[in-house]
């Protein structure tokens, strides 16, 4: 359900954005009045970050985790429905508040202030459709934890669970830190247009600027809470298609464990034009600057477990690996904007779009898109037309550079982000960029219908679809009985799921 959900909100937002590409086609206001576009681009935002990343990344934790820790199911059922429901309900509400009066969101998916107390009606269904996405991220959260705390059979010590548990493990206590920040926020936002508080407002006092670092307190872990998983489920594939174990375990949990300790520090590298001072701007570059550390320890390790290894490429790998290479890119590009005097120049331009579509498309999406190919069969006790599948990597993969990458050289040329018209320097660029994604969402129709097809038509997978997958999961019937693990697996059965 968390999973046709989150593909349901993808194919929204992937809507919203072809629209904003319609509309960059060509300079001019070609088909949406500013008002409009600026809402298409928030909803786009909120949509698929809190509809199809997070609920997707639930949907894998509910699948996955039992699976592979050897407990029946998990933890907290009850909640964990009451966690799902709740979301089908908050992005009616969110959704919904574009055909209110004065139109929906319009301030960004960050919501600032003052731009965000300047909306008409749409304004407290917003807020309440976060706080519900909110709720229904903690009660997730908590579960994964109980479940992987107090249900993983007896003899699996916590340096023996797969790195894909680990990652969520480390994702869900990142969710219960920083969600309930975002609750504040918001609710001190509501006070400030509705109860006369002035939270963030200069004339009484406040601060608009608080508002931004309160949000980037949350956005920052936010942005690892949405790529931990997908290092998670690159750690599982690599090595199944390398038929290798992964290189350095230890070392990947605790470089896992790094990057979510410092992603709460560095919050401010998204605000070095407020006027910060130079102490704090040297400590927030330095820090952000240090997670390429374990950042780099984790690509090390992928490319040494990639090493002399028996390597095969279906479409799990091809999209792994896609991963890997595609996210490192996004990953230099951060580097870049953490260097303040540089980052005067790349601010609200298009650069920070492609460095953040590179990380979150060919990074989260890739990843996801890798262990749906590589679980599928598990899920579904059939195999899925592999043909299609690597038809859909490389017009993925091909039309997703084509995409982002000439927003690079658009944003150091100067061009903003969030708006609708442009100058006409800008429009060769922009012609290519909306090319790429017209061919990209179309491309992800394919994924669809490979699902479907793979669900519908019998093709018997086998327990073990692939030769080299390791994993309690691979031991289990496919698809797996409802409750998996009605007996803990023993020592020997995790040792020997371990070894394959």
């Amino acid at each position: 359900m968390y999973l046709i959900f989150s593909c349901a909100m993808w194919l929204v937002g992937g809507a919203l954005a072809m629209l904003i590409r319609l509309e960059l086609f060509q300079p001019g206001v070609q088909f949406f009045d500013p008002q409009f576009y600026n809402s298409i681009l928030t909803m786009h935002g909120l949509t698929m970050i809190f509809g199809a990343v997070m609920p997707a990344w639930t949907g894998f934790a509910n699948w996955m985790v039992p699976l592979q820790i050897g407990a029946p199911d998990m933890a907290l059922p009850r909640l964990n429905n009451f966690s799902f429901w709740i979301l089908p309900f908050a992005f009616t509400l969110l959704l919904g508040t574009m055909f209110l009066p004065g139109g929906g969101p319009a301030g960004g998916w960050t919501m600032y202030p003052p731009l965000s107390l300047q909306l008409g009606d749409s304004f407290p269904p917003l807020i309440f459709a976060i706080h519900l996405m909110g709720i229904s991220s903690i009660l997730g959260a908590i579960n994964v934890i109980v479940t992987i705390l107090n249900m993983r059979a007896p003899t699996m010590s916590l340096l023996r669970m797969p790195l894909f548990v680990w990652a969520w493990l480390i994702t869900a206590y990142l969710l219960i830190a920083v969600m309930p920040v975002l609750a504040g926020s918001v609710t001190m936002l509501l006070t400030d247009h509705y109860f006369g508080t002035t939270f963030f407002s200069a004339a009484g006092g406040g601060d608009p600027v608080m508002f931004q670092h309160l949000f980037w307190f949350f956005g920052h872990p936010e942005v690892y809470i949405m790529i931990l998983p997908a290092f998670g489920i690159v750690s599982e594939v690599i090595p199944a298609f390398a038929r290798k174990p992964i290189f350095g375990y230890e070392a990947m949990v605790y470089a896992i464990a790094s990057i979510a300790f410092l992603s709460f520090i560095v919050w401010a590298h998204h605000m070095f034009v407020v006027g910060m001072p130079l102490a704090g701007q040297i400590f927030f570059m330095l820090t952000t600057m240090l997670i390429a550390i374990p950042t780099g320890v984790k690509v090390f390790n992928w490319t040494a477990t990639l090493w002399r290894g028996s390597l095969s490429f279906e479409p799990p790998m091809l999209f792994a690996l896609a991963f890997v290479i595609l996210f490192s890119i996004g990953g230099f590009s951060g580097l870049m904007l953490a260097i303040v005097p540089a980052d005067y120049q790349y601010q609200d331009t298009y650069f920070v779009v492609a460095h953040f579509h590179y990380v979150l498309v060919p990074g989260a999406i890739f990843a996801m898109q890798a262990g749906v190919y590589y679980w599928l069969p598990k899920w579904t006790g059939n195999m899925y037309d592999l043909r299609l599948a690597t038809w859909h990597f490389w017009l993925s993969a091909i039309s997703v550079n084509v995409l982002f990458f000439p927003q690079h050289f658009l944003g150091l040329a100067g061009m903003p982000r969030r708006i609708p018209d442009y100058a006409v320097q800008f429009t060769d660029w922009n012609v290519v960029s909306s090319i790429g994604g017209f061919v990209y969402g179309v491309s992800q129709l394919l994924f669809v219908y490979v699902i479907w097809r793979c669900a519908r038509v019998p093709a018997p997978a086998g327990n073990r679809a692939w030769e080299g997958a390791r994993g309690l999961e691979w031991e289990l019937s496919s698809p797996p009985p409802r409750h998996s693990w009605a007996t803990p697996p023993s020592a020997t059965l995790i040792a020997r799921a371990a070894e394959h």
